[in-house]
């Protein structure tokens, strides 16, 4: 029984931790991590006009379909920081 309880005595004292851990908040990846926006659309030569049209749609629908990911992913990043720091 005295065997016993030294044991578990021992066991659950190896478990506990006498040295603060230090947490910190990582730092944003860089550009080359991310996923980056695609590239826009060119004009052929001598494009007609309903050409010069689409392709200016779909550049500006790509670029501030980008833009949004990329200001959401940057706002979620700067509150999770200011919530990891006020838990501290």
């Amino acid at each position: 029984m005295k065997i016993i309880l030294l044991s578990l005595t021992l066991l659950l004292t190896g478990c506990t931790t006498v040295v603060p851990v230090q947490q910190t908040w990582p730092e944003p990846p860089g550009l080359q991590s991310m996923q980056r926006c695609p590239e826009l659309k060119q004009l052929e030569a001598n494009p007609k006009l309903s050409d010069v049209a689409r392709t200016v749609t779909l550049n500006y629908s790509e670029y501030y379909s980008c833009l949004v990911k990329l200001e959401a992913w940057q706002e979620w990043y700067s509150k999770q920081q200011i919530i990891f720091k006020g838990l501290k």
